[in-house]
């Protein structure tokens, strides 16, 4: 199965997996498992983190390398993408949120996340 991490799953995949959900530890951990990530999340963590958000305290150039070294496919963000966000219902204001369900729709991946808001959106969206 295809699984897009979400910006936080992603974050806590790579450096505090205890705070993952059984659920979503058993779809990381799966053998028949592909893991993406996006070019949004670390858009969105560089940008973070220079506002000084606690939960974002991560080099996203070393995230990343780990990322890529653990098997994770970078998913780079299109302007098929920046298009499709157009179409999305106004459920979510958060602008990395809706281009990660964007891709997901487009791509045929699953996004997984722990944002019950995020999880309404129709498509691909798994809560976690």
């Amino acid at each position: 199965m295809k699984l897009l991490l979400d910006t936080h799953l992603l974050l806590w995949a790579a450096g505090l997996p205890e705070r993952l959900s059984a659920q979503a530890r058993r779809l990381i951990e799966a053998a028949d498992s592909e893991l993406f990530f996006s070019a949004a999340s670390l858009w969105e963590i560089a940008i973070k983190r220079g506002l000084g958000r606690e939960d974002f305290q991560v080099d996203v150039r070393l995230l990343r390398r780990g990322l890529l070294d653990n098997g994770y496919s970078e998913l780079p963000i299109g302007s098929e993408h920046a298009v499709a966000v157009d179409s999305l219902p106004a459920i979510h204001k958060d602008p990395f949120d809706r281009i990660l369900v964007a891709q997901a729709m487009l791509e045929g991946i699953t996004l997984i996340t722990s944002d019950t808001v995020v999880a309404q959106y129709p498509g691909p969206v798994r809560k976690v």
